[in-house]
């Protein structure tokens, strides 16, 4: 997930450091912060693979600044990504908003609705916080207070975002 947030943020234009994990901390930052110490080394693999470069310039106080930015082959893996996002991807809610924050990047709508799908696919399918015997717990069969809360709320959100997914395949399937 943080290195797809690295290549989808430097996708839209070179960034430094600081900009850059600024950035993924305001995607995802409240849920899962991002550290200096993941940071970091994420970039270094990334600009050993190639695909990153980066540059030094005079900062705006004393200290160098590193400018990173997404090489050829950055942006082609940056596609392979949101093409073929893995399963947690798709499963988990913020890793998924990761793939939706760059799923533009795209070119082919086609390759869009299919990664919306995938997404719609796995909503459709009966789940729970909690089971009894095998069985998904409803809210209305919750035993308390507490978990009819969480299952009325995962349901309405769930909800919400089915019909938004439907209504995004439908208009990225539309010619033209």
């Amino acid at each position: 997930m943080l290195e797809l947030s690295i290549l989808g943020f430097l996708a839209g234009e070179p960034l430094h450091g600081y900009e850059l994990k600024e950035r993924i901390k305001a995607l995802t930052g409240h849920v899962r912060p991002v550290s200096d110490g993941a940071l970091y080394p994420a970039i270094t693999r990334l600009v050993g693979a190639g695909l990153l470069d980066q540059r030094t310039e005079p900062g705006a106080s004393a200290a160098p600044r590193r400018i990173l930015a997404l090489t050829g082959k950055g942006r082609e893996e940056l596609l392979e990504r949101l093409r073929h996002p893995k399963q947690t991807e798709i499963t988990d809610h913020v890793r998924f908003n990761t793939v939706l924050a760059f799923l533009r990047h795209l070119p082919d709508r086609r390759e869009q609705a299919a990664v919306l799908r995938r997404r719609l696919d796995f909503l459709e399918t009966p789940s729970s916080f909690f089971y009894e015997s095998g069985k998904p717990v409803r809210a209305e069969e919750a035993d308390d207070l507490f978990r009819q809360g969480m299952l009325r709320v995962a349901r309405a959100t769930g909800e919400a975002e089915r019909t938004w997914l439907r209504e995004a395949i439908a208009q990225l399937e539309q010619p033209g």
